[in-house]
C-alpha cells in the first residue's frame, strides 16, 4: 500500500484537538466506559480496554484521568448506558461518509447527524449504502521523526506479529492489519518501545473522490466540522481526497 498515508491529516486533527482536548477526552472516556462494561476493568484480561488505553496515551490523556475513567465505569453499575450507532451517507459529489456514535439518546444523535449532512448539502442513506466502499482494518501510523529503528527491522517486527502490510511513506510508516490481529501487532510494537502517532481500527476507503469546486469543498468541510463538534460522534470516515 502506498500513496494515501493520512499522517498529515492525523497531525492536523491532533493540532485541532489540542485546542479542544475536552472533545477527544470525552470520546475516549466513553470508549473506556463501554470497554469496561463489555470486558471488565482489568486491562490484562480485556484487550479492547488495552487498545483504548493505548489510544488515550497517544492523545496525551493523563494516566490519572484514564484510571479515574476505568474506576468510575467499574464502580457505577447505574452509569449511563451508551448505545453504539453507525450512520452512512453522502456528501457533495457523491463522497461517502460513515459516522460512528456512542449515545445515551438515539433521537438527539440521529437529528444532529442528519442536520450536519443537510447543512453541507449531503444526505444520510440506509445502512450499508457506502460501507461496502471501505475496508475495516487496523491502522498504525509511526512518525519517522519519533522512530530510530531501521525500516526493515520495524517491518519485520510488524509482519512477524501478524501485520498484513507495511508502507514506507515520505514522513511516516503505515502498518495495516486485520481487525483481529490489530491488538497483537500494536502490543508487539509497544514492547519494542515504538511511539505510535495513531493506532486504531479504522475504515479505509478503497477509492478516493477529489472535490474540485470551492463550493463542494466548503460544504464537505461544513459537514465534517459539525460532526466534529457533536459529543456523541466518536469517529468519522470518508473518501474525500483532501
Amino acid at each position: 500500500m502506498s500513496g494515501h498515508s493520512k499522517f498529515a491529516n492525523i497531525k492536523h486533527k491532533k493540532e485541532k484537538n489540542d485546542a479542544a482536548k475536552g472533545k477527544i477526552f470525552t470520546i475516549i472516556g466513553r470508549e473506556i466506559a463501554v470497554a469496561v462494561k463489555e470486558g471488565g476493568a482489568d486491562p490484562a484480561n480485556n484487550s479492547k480496554l488495552r487498545d483504548v488505553i493505548a489510544k488515550a496515551k497517544a492523545n496525551n490523556m493523563p494516566n490519572d484521568t484514564i484510571e479515574r475513567g476505568i474506576k468510575k465505569a467499574a464502580g457505577d453499575a447505574n452509569s449511563v448506558n451508551y448505545v453504539s450507532i453507525t450512520y452512512e451517507g453522502y456528501g457533495p459529489s457523491g463522497t461517502a461518509i460513515i459516522v460512528n456514535a456512542l449515545t445515551d439518546n438515539k433521537n438527539r444523535t440521529a437529528s444532529n447527524v442528519r442536520n450536519a449532512f443537510t447543512k453541507g448539502g449531503g444526505n444520510v442513506g440506509t445502512t450499508g449504502c457506502v460501507s461496502f466502499m471501505f475496508d475495516e482494518k487496523g491502522q498504525i501510523i509511526i512518525d519517522k521523526e519519533e522512530c530510530d529503528m531501521d525500516a526493515d527491522d520495524l517491518m519485520m517486527i510488524a509482519l512477524d506479529a501478524g501485520a498484513e502490510d507495511f508502507a514506507d511513506e515520505e514522513d511516516s510508516y503505515e502498518i495495516i492489519t486485520t481487525p483481529d490481529d490489530f491488538t497483537a501487532v500494536r502490543e508487539a510494537l509497544e514492547k519494542e518501545g515504538i511511539t505510535m502517532a495513531s493506532a486504531e481500527v479504522t475504515m479505509i476507503p478503497q477509492n478516493y473522490v477529489e472535490l474540485t469546486s470551492e463550493d463542494d469543498i466548503k460544504k464537505m468541510n461544513r459537514i465534517l466540522d459539525l460532526l466534529d463538534e457533536d459529543d456523541d460522534v466518536q469517529s468519522v470516515y470518508h473518501n474525500w481526497d483532501e
